[in-house]
């Protein structure tokens, strides 16, 4: 196993010789979800007039500046990222991968892992984007050899040569992809620390000694990826959208967090953020140095303007679809992350309302929707169709069906299962209430289940509505995949949340305990 040297200055000392100290800068973004415009700081979309302002973040016209001038701040750097550049706002709807690989092109980027949102679309966009990109996107813990478009296209892992030495990159995506995503029946998941040590073995053979992983795992799975492997020196992490920083108050983690003699990295989300770690190696491939910071992308950081011209260019054919205004709302909707994957949140009490609501005349009693499938805030005032869908981009449906209690008790227990990884499956409800208690093991946190006020009968069948990643097993909900009468073709969610706000005009934000915590 690598040591880890503790080391102030910048040459390793070997019998009264300095050996050569090899720099890398690994400069690295995740979970850019099509934010190619500026962000608010709520994460979803920004007026022109809060960007003139100085208020707004990110953007690809601000993430090329950043990047260029952080590549002038070093002799020796590489690009990657951490997976998740689909899926997220029109732009995502409307050019699927194609325009995150025009503007990945252009910055130049070294590599990418893929993340579960690749295979929202299934294999055919992911494969679409591959050829279009300049650069390898790798995934070493799946076997895609029965899945045409992949097979001899996505690669485990690859090496490149930077500034004289040989660079092992390695790509990781969830394990439970097929759950989050829609691979299709042809791709399997596997262990990722299993995958990793497969590949790291394989590159040390052919005498790599500098290996870089590129997760989509999530903060936890790369720090037991980093425990329980060796030779790994760094790990670009996503899917999480972890802050890690020594700088920012509530940040997730120091940056790097080291885990024996392996660097973590990581850089929140939707371009706010641009990763730059700066890694000096010895002549063994030991790690001797890591530090850096994630640079956030403000209104410091300027546009550049050919960047800026062609996102208008390519915004003109949505601005109709989003600049309708559909509602209003009083004061903001609380929809962000760490809210509604892990408790009642404001958003998640609109949604499954507006999904009861809808439906309520065809016997349906309970709505159900991941908190996973709620992607921001919207802010108070004039509520557009852009934000609605800022919100709610996947384009999802609504599903009706039935099922047992039983069934629904076993649909909470595993939407609370995996709370401490703030997993998306965390359930955000309607016409019903229950509490739950995470110092319980997983499957048995759920109590005090009511459904219109009474205790659910176990043996009942309820009428249920959700969206239809859900209903067809999406996000660990497997229990609803033989669900009785199963119709998943109902109208956009996104729609009807907009029609929902419309008709409740101003809409109020509220919680009322339907969701408690012991």
């Amino acid at each position: 196993m690598k040591r880890f040297l503790l080391s102030t200055a910048g040459l390793a000392l070997t019998g009264g010789m300095a050996a050569a100290d090899y720099n890398l800068t690994i400069l690295h973004t995740n979970d850019f979800h099509a934010r190619f415009e500026p962000i608010s700081k709520f994460d979803s979309g920004c007026s022109a007039e809060d960007d003139a302002a100085g208020e707004c973040f990110g953007g690809s016209a601000r993430l090329v500046t950043a990047i260029a001038d952080a590549r002038a701040r070093s002799n020796n750097s590489i690009l990657v990222d951490g997976g998740d550049q689909f899926q997220g706002t029109l732009f995502y709807t409307y050019y699927k991968g194609a325009l995150a690989a025009e503007m990945m092109n252009k910055m130049g980027y070294d590599a990418m892992t893929v993340g579960n949102h690749e295979f929202d679309d299934g294999p055919e966009v992911l494969r679409g984007f591959m050829d279009a990109v300049t650069f390898p996107v790798l995934m070493s813990n799946a076997d895609v050899s029965a899945e045409p478009l992949l097979a001899d296209t996505l690669a485990k892992s690859i090496v490149i040569e930077r500034g004289g030495e040989k660079l092992g990159l390695i790509g990781l995506t969830p394990e439970d992809t097929d759950e989050l995503a829609s691979p299709g029946p042809n791709i399997t998941f596997s262990d990722p620390v299993a995958a990793v040590q497969g590949e790291v073995d394989k590159l040390t053979a052919e005498g790599v000694n500098k290996i870089i992983v590129l997760s989509h795992s999530g903060y936890r799975t790369d720090q037991r990826v980093a425990a329980e492997t060796t030779g790994v020196d760094v790990i670009v992490g996503g899917h999480s959208n972890s802050l890690l920083s020594n700088s920012v108050e509530g940040a997730d983690g120091p940056y790097p967090t080291m885990v024996g003699s392996t660097a973590i990295v990581q850089a929140y989300a939707f371009g706010k953020f641009l990763g730059e770690l700066n890694v000096t190696f010895d002549d063994a491939g030991n790690v001797t140095a890591a530090t850096g910071e994630p640079i956030i992308i403000d209104a410091a950081v300027a546009k550049d303007p050919a960047t800026e011209a062609r996102i208008a260019e390519a915004a003109a054919p949505l601005e109709e679809i989003r600049n309708k205004v559909v509602a209003e709302t009083t004061t903001e909707i609380i929809g962000v992350r760490e809210e509604c994957r892990a408790r009642e949140c404001a958003m998640g009490n609109l949604i499954a309302d507006a999904m009861l609501a809808r439906v309520k005349d065809q016997g349906i009693e309970i709505a159900i929707q991941n908190g996973g499938g709620i992607r921001s805030s919207i802010d108070a005032g004039e509520v557009t169709m852009g934000e609605v869908l800022t919100v709610l981009p996947f384009q999802n449906t609504l599903s009706t069906f039935q099922v047992t209690g039983a069934t629904i008790v076993a649909a909470l227990e595993n939407g609370v299962s995996e709370h401490e990884e703030g997993a998306g499956r965390f359930p955000q409800v309607a016409g019903m209430s229950y509490t739950f208690d995470v110092s319980q093991p997983a499957g048995s946190r759920i109590s005090d289940v009511m459904v219109g006020g009474a205790p659910i009968d176990l043996e009942k069948v309820y009428g249920v509505v959700s969206n239809n990643y859900v209903r067809n097993g999406g996000d660990g909900y497997d229990m609803f995949e033989t669900a009785e009468n199963a119709y998943d073709f109902g109208p956009d969610l996104a729609d009807v949340t907009a029609e929902f706000m419309a008709a409740n005009a101003p809409y109020q934000p509220y919680l009322d305990g339907r969701i408690t915590a012991k």
